[in-house]
């Protein structure tokens, strides 16, 4: 049963990330041409969720530029990741619940 739970608990600490595409997209671009993460933050709005309207923080700017940073080295380990994610769900949603 413990292994059950989890399986399927996924921590509130764990959520969509507040940026977007788009965001990241705005960042690398200026970043390229030069300006710092500092400069371009108060200019990024977060378009969803319990933050919307507001600019995301410095950290999370650069965090989402590590995970790209990331995400482009490594090719094989996001697509080997998202792979397990799927069969970890398609397990998840195909197990019996016990009551």
């Amino acid at each position: 049963m413990a292994l059950d739970v989890a399986v399927t608990y996924v921590p509130r600490s764990i959520r969509a990330r507040a940026g977007t595409d788009d965001m990241l997209h705005t960042v690398i671009r200026r970043r390229t041409a030069g300006e710092s993460v500092e400069h371009i933050q108060p200019d990024l709005i977060i378009p969803t969720g319990k933050r919307k309207g507001q600019s995301p923080s410095v950290a999370s700017v650069y965090r989402a530029l590590a995970e790209h940073q990331k995400a482009q080295a490594y090719p094989e380990a996001v697509e080997a990741a998202q792979a397990d994610f799927t069969a970890l769900r398609q397990r998840s949603a195909t197990a019996p619940t016990s009551t």
